[in-house]
This record gives C-alpha cells, structure tokens and sequence, in this order.
C-alpha cells in the first residue's frame, strides 16, 4: 500500500454562521433548525480527529453572510501554490468566492480563474486518483469546465457524470484511500462513468446504496486512518483488513445541508 501523496494539510472554515437558510440540493430543508453549539463541537470534533491523525489543520474565518463557507471543498482546487476558485451555480453562493480568494492571495498563493460562464465546484467535484483528476459533472459542475482544468493544472481529467440528486457532488461517490483503493458508490454515477471508474480504481471499496447515502464516501483519508461520518461494520471490516484505522467522527448537524467530513475540509498539499 502506498499512501495517498496529499491529505496532510486541510483549509477549514468554523460554523459561527452556519445555517439551512436556502434550499439547492434535496438535503437541504429551511424548516430544519441547525443547533450552532451542536454544530461547533461536531467542528471541533473533526479538526481533533484530522491532528491526531497527523494532520495540520489552516482556519478561515468566517463571514456572517456565507452559510455554507464552512464547507471549505467547494472553495476551488488547489495544485502546489496555485488555486483555482470555484465558479459557483448558485447564486446563493458565489458571495464565498472573493473571500476565499483573499484567503489565498493573502498567503502568496497565485490565483487563476475558470472563463466566466462555465460553473466548477472545486474539491468537491475534483480528486486527484491514479495520475488523474476526476472530477464530476451535471448538479453543480459543467462538463465544459473540464478541459480548461485540465489547461490550468497539466493534469488528465477523467470525467464522470453525476446520476443521483442527492449524491450531486463527486466527494459523497468517491474517496481516494491509497494509490490503488477507493470507496466508491456507483449508485452515484452514469453507465459510463462507472466504466470510467472501474477502469481507474484497481482495487475498489464499493458501496451499497444505503452506504452510499449515509456520506460513507465523504470521508478524509489522513495516512492510514479514515475518519468517516459513519461506518457500517461492513466498511469497517474491509477498511480494517486494507490496513487502515477507521475514526467516526459525527457530523449529523452539517448533514442537515447535504455536507459530510470531506466537504468541511479542503486538501492544500495537492499537487496535480
């Protein structure tokens, strides 16, 4: 097994501002009430679990008016000290983008943007695999978007079209675990990109649908431990036999809007 080259340094955002103040994916309910105080100890919890693990964890802070800016994956991809920002579909928040933006050219990093008029959500619809970018289209992502990523980094996108509303994001149907093993959740995906992936994945954890829409797939991989927003014993046994350590960490508050683990989180020591 070797491990993952990234995953050791995450970008997080607290949940002073937290909130289901508008609906874009079915998760998402207006009527449902996030407990803040809930919702800053499940956040803690996570930051606790990543640095035990080994991992450095960058603080973002906050901003009144972005809800959802606590979902830091969605912010862009980053490639060495390169970022490219997130052209977000939804009104509701584009307002992320110049902050996050800032956040980067603050620390010297240099800034390249997507044309206007094609939409990308970052980490969220784009992991590096296998000497490959995936990245996901259809919910929140164009296809269009995936040639100039492919311009921007050097790197060869492989792309797969998202099929489930619900699982509208590449990270909650993909998760890299080592250069050659992921979880994956074909439930997720198109004929094609279930191909696409199966071509890619030599050793392939995959999920069942109830697995699936549990966010098992929206989990940090930090070395050899997993922490996952949760685990059935099936998942763990296969995880555990691989050589990894599976951590829970719960983030039912943040599940409230469709976000697991791996949404909370940004990977800054990727390098395409």
């Amino acid at each position: 097994m070797t491990e993952l080259a990234w995953g050791r340094r995450y970008l997080m955002c607290p949940p002073e501002h937290f909130g289901v103040l508008y609906e874009i994916n079915p998760w998402m309910h207006r009527e449902v009430r996030v407990d803040r105080d809930k919702a800053r100890t499940q956040w803690d919890g996570l930051v606790a679990c990543l640095e035990a693990a080994g991992a450095e964890v960058e603080v973002m802070e906050s901003h009144p008016d972005l809800p959802d800016l606590v979902f830091t994956a969605n912010a862009g991809i980053v490639d060495g000290r390169t970022f490219i920002p997130a052209r977000f579909r939804h009104p509701e928040r584009q307002g992320e983008t110049a902050w996050d933006i800032a956040w980067f050219t603050e620390r010297g990093y240099e800034v390249v943007g997507l044309p206007s008029g094609v939409s990308h959500e970052g980490a969220g619809d784009a992991l590096p695999f296998g000497g490959v970018l995936v990245s996901g289209y259809r919910f929140r992502s164009d296809a269009a978007s995936h040639a100039y990523l492919s311009r921007l980094t050097g790197a060869a996108v492989r792309s797969v079209e998202l099929a489930d509303e619900r699982l509208y994001h590449l990270d909650i149907t993909f998760c890299p675990l080592d250069d050659r093993r992921a979880m994956v959740a074909p439930v997720g995906w198109d004929v094609y990109g279930q191909r696409v992936m199966e071509a890619l994945v030599p050793e392939p954890l995959v999920l069942t649908d109830d697995e699936a829409f549990a966010f098992c797939a929206n989990s940090v991989v930090v070395g050899t431990t997993v922490v996952m927003p949760v685990c059935p014993p099936r998942v763990g046994r296969q995880l555990e036999t691989w050589g990894f350590d599976v951590v829970v960490c719960e983030v039912d508050e943040f599940l409230k809007a469709g976000g697991g683990c791996r949404c909370l989180t940004l990977a800054l020591d990727v390098t395409l």
